[in-house]
């Protein structure tokens, strides 16, 4: 849905209520035209069923309006007497037609001082649930989002089993384009397996579906700051469009909305107009080596080689806090260790059950099929990649069937236009291009556990409009099912220096203010 076709859809939304209420607004003792004028009709609407004017905006903002509405359908019919069950179960399946029979039909009188506490417990408590799920869904949608990590991606920064808060605002809340899902789910509906969404995934039908027309096109609030290098960025897996997540074919399989693909979690190593290079694992931007900030910590593969029967890989892993899992390599007297940090490593090398400890770092010029491009003509893998330009919002290039495998999903998957080589030649829209425009910035994201990340050297670029927002806090943090890192409880993401816990001060605020709210109580009885 494009954005004209947005505000014709909302202007049909608006003559269907109109067409459906005029009379009751009449006999509400407002005028028929205010019926008819978008936007205002909503407000006096909220007049009209004795409700607050800022219940407006949650008719507009989409996910929660699907909650809104039929509240809205039901708060009308009652605003003239019609209060039994029938009545509410007939607005809500009518899906607010059940107004037309009250326009035109039935003999009904506008309740003007009615009240509006629920007749009853059962109706109280619905009530609440419904506004809790409304304050829940504004706030998960558009503020903050909790998250859990998964992998070792980010390890030493971010560890598996750490909960998280992010921000939507900081880089602005995007909006949501699947506009028929059920509130504080992703793509799936926990314990039912079925997706949480109304879609059709089927790619060949994409362009006719009336599914699809329920998408609306992407739109984000304004933020209050850009991504930045080094940035962690919880953002939308491009290649979630992919039917086989293990053979990263360049080509689409499969459409699944950019808003319900899988949330990953990466460093932003690289931003929009920066040229990008990994040597020997490490990343390089416009020539010079990336400085991570000092809570990041890199981390690669090695094989190590045991001096005596004494070596204890399990053991040893625990004592140097190394990452990941360890394995014999053909059954020789070798370990493979997936993921080690500088720091452990200056202490692991120098245990006297290690004879030997050797990196694991492919070699230049070796090419791994399973690496951006996935083009036989770039020889790269995860140690040796690029360098490659990333794209920035209405800038130029160059565009020749030399750099087209860079950019060939870019310019067809997310911005959607068409491509076809006739020879030499290249065809964009079907007219012969030899420059392209990008039409938003792009983003290389990288786990820091090098060897043990599936990141942006497997999919390529990130588009902005895939991010969804910061991680700023860590609320939570359990290693393994039964034992918390207490450590870790309410500190920050980013910053310098160790990170910090403000559980103390977070229970010191918390019991503070239920004894403020105890001493309270007391003193109004006593008054």
């Amino acid at each position: 849905m494009t954005i004209s076709q947005l505000i014709i859809f909302i202007l049909i939304i608006q003559i269907i209520h109109a067409l459906g209420t005029w009379k009751l607004y009449i006999k509400a003792g407002r005028q028929a035209w205010e019926a008819f004028i978008p936007v205002y009709n909503a407000i006096v609407l909220m007049k009209i069923i004795n409700r607050p004017w800022w219940w407006t905006i949650l008719l507009f903002l989409p996910i929660v309006n699907l909650i809104m509405l039929p509240v809205v359908w039901v708060e009308t019919a009652r605003s003239f007497g019609k209060n039994m069950p029938v009545d509410t179960v007939l607005a809500v399946v009518t899906l607010g037609f059940y107004n037309y029979y009250l326009n035109y039909v039935a003999d009904v009188t506008y309740v003007e001082d009615r009240s509006l506490k629920p007749i009853t417990s059962a109706g109280d408590w619905v009530s609440s649930i419904l506004f809790a799920i409304v304050a829940a869904t504004i706030v998960h949608t558009y503020f903050i989002q909790p998250f859990t990590i998964p992998s070792s991606s980010l390890e030493k920064s971010l560890l598996v089993g750490d909960f998280l808060f992010v921000s939507k605002f900081h880089y602005g809340a995007r909006i949501p384009m699947t506009t028929v899902a059920a509130p504080m789910v992703h793509d799936t509906i926990p314990k039912l397996g079925i997706k949480s969404y109304l879609f059709d995934d089927n790619f060949s039908n994409r362009k006719s579906s009336w599914k699809n027309k329920l998408q609306l096109p992407y739109l984000r609030f304004p933020g209050f700051e850009d991504i930045e290098r080094n940035d962690i960025v919880v953002f939308n897996q491009p290649a979630d469009t992919l039917l086989d997540m293990n053979n990263f074919n360049p080509d689409r399989n499969y459409y699944k909305p950019i808003d319900k693909k899988t949330n990953l979690v990466k460093r932003c190593v690289g931003i929009a107009g920066d040229s990008l290079e990994v040597r020997n694992g490490f990343v390089y931007i416009n020539g010079k080596k990336n400085e991570l900030p000092d809570r990041a910590h890199l981390q690669f593969s090695y094989y190590v080689q045991p001096k005596n029967s004494q070596f204890n890989p399990a053991l040893l892993k625990k004592r140097y806090d190394i990452t990941d899992n360890f394995g014999i390599i053909n059954n020789q007297n070798t370990y493979y260790f997936s993921a080690i940090s500088d720091e452990a490593l200056a202490k692991f090398k120098n245990n006297p059950n290690v004879a030997s400890i050797k990196p694991n770092i492919k070699e230049k010029g070796v090419r791994d099929s399973n690496i951006f491009p996935h083009d036989p003509n770039y020889n790269w893998n995860v140690d040796f990649f690029g360098p490659l330009y990333i794209p920035e919002e209405g800038k130029t290039i160059n565009i020749n069937l030399e750099v087209l495998p860079l950019y060939k999903r870019v310019i067809t998957e997310y911005e959607g236009n068409t491509l076809q080589v006739q020879g030499n030649q290249i065809l964009i829209n079907g007219e012969v291009a030899k420059t392209y425009t990008f039409k938003q910035n792009y983003y290389w994201m990288m786990g820091d556990n090098r060897h043990n990340s599936i990141d942006a050297r497997a999919w390529g670029f990130v588009p902005f409009n895939h991010v969804v927002g910061k991680p700023v806090f860590i609320w939570m943090s359990w290693d393994g099912l039964s034992n918390p890192r207490w450590k870790r409880f309410f500190t920050t993401v980013s910053g310098s220096g160790k990170a910090t816990s403000f559980l103390i001060p977070f229970l010191v605020l918390l019991l503070g203010w239920f004894g403020f709210n105890k001493w309270k109580d007391k003193k109004k009885k006593t008054a």
